[in-house]
């Protein structure tokens, strides 16, 4: 069965699609002003007497700038200062589903996005995601999915405002303008929005929109400081950990430490007589949340401590306990498999390696990896009056609330969801499994509020693993040196179903997961023969999205081969690349200014080499050159220069703040960080062994924003996939020796 096909038909039930459902076009996200009562112009603009504008934020925020950057899109179209606006989180409502992170997730490769078969997968995903109304934050969508519908939004609200005032003044609209939060005429008239919002918002919103140019831009593409950095550097931001209700009670939980394991039998009775000690109670999980024992005390320190005094008998789980060793091991043999899926293929690249006149092969591994966001993960409930109340730092507001409705029984119009900001989220707060204690809690205490915060071995014992993977790539090079042909193949479990299982249970089919081999089978170069497939090996270990998911590991894989090819055909490693992206003039364009502003080539201080890598994702194109040393023996990366098409920067200052970000996080993955499973145990149980990259630890980051006219790609993930292979090929020029495994801390 064709990929494109068997995509299609799991859209709908046993592959077949409702025809009046389907023939419908996807819903509009305009929006309706009952949203946002008492006076809103649409969905997402509200505008007061004072002239107070709230602009209705859907994302969450944890560090990626969203309450600055998403607001500059309707100010820019609505006229308004940003000083002027504020930023509001919305309802749960379909017009702000996110659309872009589900197509991101279709399998397609770039160079045939415009294809007939991809141009209808999309219309069905997008109108899916309109319809199923997911708010989710993640994949570097934010700003992409906003792009338009909040720019339409600002515009319409603009044009109707316009309107009023011209009506109000007896002239045509024609005659009037928006400019700085006011409507003026040719006569020099003013009248400030709040004064006519009231008006303006009886209107039909306008039959076409009319978007600015990019010439016309006054906010986007200006370095514009954040509006949350204040609060954030005062203490004042509330984060899931900061909330404080009167009367409320905090738990501390422990898990069964074994994936798939059961609680057995405890004893309670010594917690239950320590000081401040409420409660002990025992509950069941689901979504992921592992069954386990939780102590409700007046404060944690005290709900921790007694949770220390219980003894706690668990049940293993089905089968043979997850070891990463054999778990490896299986995934090395996969690559041997007959099996798996085709990704992409061009031409007949396997039959060219047989007749190749030379053979360059490589293997790499990756490890397992922890998220280990600096906020634990936490939530706080109450159940009163009927309603569940939550307090949570989720990047999945309507997931939440759909998971709070499955542990507590209540319907899902009694629940309120407040999203609290989030101290790092990378994918961890994707999951909502850390909801259901404190709700199971809640349902019991009522009305009494409860807020559960895992302690950093919970947080550690229970994750959701970037997956570990194994690689073969190999390439076919004819007599004269010429790369004729390709070809790769990874292994490793699909983050997709699991993920759909825990948020979705009533969805259990499977199709083709682009994360397993994304970074692999969707680059530019231009290899005449090419074929990417990927061999799923499921596990019991429980896998999840890590920032930049399938690309953190594969682009490792890829970039460092693609490093190989170039010294096995004696080429320089950038002059190798270029060739290979004669019709990318994007890609070329963004290596070329890394290369530039890297010193690639240049006089390097004694003892120092420098490593180059390139890789799109979310939509983004990067180029970094690390320039690394040996000190006592390990590797010592000091500056890393990053080249960048984004498409359109909003905000170009938030843009390099996420880059350095996204360097110095994947940096610590690629030189330090490794999760390994005994008995199905996690092993790691806190930063003593899971060490992170420290202060003094990162390099200098310097990032170029390349121009372009591009609709704004991913920013928040991109900068993380092309440090590792930068790292370990700047290693194998300074020493000569190949590391084809992580983390490349050298043993």
């Amino acid at each position: 069965m064709k990929r494109r096909t068997f995509l299609l038909s799991g859209l709908g039930a046993s592959g077949a699609l409702i025809v009046g459902w389907a023939l419908a076009p996807p819903a509009g996200r305009l929006g309706s002003p009952s949203l946002w009562p008492p006076v809103a112009l649409n969905g997402w603009v509200r505008i007061a007497a004072d002239g107070t504008i709230a602009i209705a934020v859907p994302r969450s925020e944890m560090g990626q700038g969203v309450l600055t950057a998403l607001p500059m899109l309707v100010a820019e179209e609505l006229e308004a200062p940003l000083a002027q606006v504020q930023a509001v989180p919305t309802g749960d409502d379909a017009i702000y589903a996110n659309v872009a992170v589900m197509l991101e997730s279709l399998p397609f490769h770039p160079d045939r996005a415009g294809a007939p078969g991809a141009r209808i997968a999309e219309w069905f995903v997008s109108k899916i995601a309109r319809d199923l109304g997911l708010q989710i934050t993640g994949g570097s969508s934010s700003v992409r999915d906003a792009w338009i519908p909040m720019r339409q939004a600002g515009a319409a609200a603009r044009q109707m405002l316009i309107e009023a005032a011209a009506r109000r003044w007896h002239v045509p609209a024609s005659a009037c303008s928006a400019r700085d939060g006011t409507v003026v005429d040719a006569t020099g008239r003013v009248l400030g929005y709040g004064e006519l919002a009231a008006q303006a918002a009886r209107l039909a919103p306008p039959a076409r929109i009319e978007l600015k140019q990019p010439a016309q831009f006054r906010l986007i593409g200006r370095p514009i400081p954040r509006v949350d950095s204040a609060d954030k550097v005062a203490g004042r931001a509330t984060y899931g950990i900061d909330v404080r209700l009167p009367g409320m009670l905090h738990a501390a939980v422990r898990g069964c430490p074994q994936f798939g394991g059961r609680l057995r039998s405890f004893d309670p009775r010594e917690a239950e007589q320590m000081a401040g000690v409420i409660r002990v109670i025992p509950y069941e999980g689901i979504s992921g949340c592992a069954p386990g024992v939780s102590v409700v005390a007046r404060s944690h320190w005290e709900a921790q401590q007694a949770l220390s005094a219980i003894r706690i008998e668990w049940d293993g789980g089905i089968g043979d306990p997850a070891d990463s060793e054999r778990l490896v091991r299986e995934m090395r043999q996969a690559l041997d498999a007959p099996d798996g899926w085709v990704f992409y293929a061009q031409g007949d690249a396997i039959g060219a390696l047989r007749s190749a006149h030379r053979v360059v092969q490589a293997q790499y591994e990756a490890p397992w990896l922890a998220h280990a966001t600096l906020e634990p993960m936490n939530c706080t409930a109450q159940w009163i009056d009927g309603r569940l109340k939550l307090w949570a730092p989720t990047q999945v507001a309507s997931v939440a609330r759909r998971v709070a409705a499955r542990a507590s029984g209540v319907a899902l119009d009694r629940i309120d969801l407040t999203v609290t900001q989030l101290g790092g989220g990378f994918g961890r707060r994707l999951e909502s499994d850390f909801l259901v204690p404190a709700i199971r809690l809640a349902m019991q205490l009522g009305p009494v509020p409860v807020q559960v915060l895992w302690s950093r071995e919970e947080d550690f014992g229970h994750d959701f693993y970037r997956p570990a993977a194994v690689a073969r790539f190999q390439a076919a090079i004819d007599a004269s040196g010429r790369v004729l042909a390709w070809v790769s193949r990874t292994a490793s479990d699909a983050i997709g179903p699991q993920f759909l299982r825990r948020a979705f249970p009533f969805m259990t089919f499977e199709t083709p997961d682009a994360t397993t081999a994304e970074g692999h089978f969707d680059q530019a170069y231009e290899f005449e023969l090419r074929h990417c497939s990927h061999v799923k090996v499921a596990s019991a270990v429980p896998i999840g999205n890590w920032r930049s998911v399938g690309h953190s590991h594969n682009a490792f894989f890829t970039e460092s081969f693609i490093d190989e090819l170039a010294h096995a055909t004696a080429t320089d490693p950038l002059q190798f690349r270029l060739a290979l992206l004669q019709h990318h003039p994007l890609h070329r364009a963004v290596l070329e200014v890394a290369a530039q502003r890297g010193d690639w080539g240049g006089p390097l201080a004694p003892g120092r080499a420098r490593g180059l890598a390139l890789h799109e994702s979310f939509g983004s194109i990067v180029a970094q050159v690390a320039e690394v040393s040996m000190q006592d023996g390990q590797p010592r990366v000091h500056r890393v220069v990053c080249a960048v098409d984004c498409g359109i920067a909003v905000n170009p200052r938030i843009v390099e703040q996420q880059i350095e970000g996204a360097v110095n996080f994947g940096l610590s993955a690629a030189l330090r960080e490794r999760i390994t499973i005994r008995a199905g145990r996690v092993e790691q149980q806190n930063f003593p062994q899971y060490p992170l990259l420290r202060m003094d630890q990162a390099p200098i980051v310097e990032t170029y924003l390349v121009p372009s006219e591009r609709a704004p790609a991913g920013v928040g993930e991109p900068g993380t996939p092309p440090i590792a292979p930068a790292v370990a090929n700047a290693l194998f020029a300074l020493t000569g020796a190949r590391r084809r495994s992580l983390p490349l801390t050298l043993d």
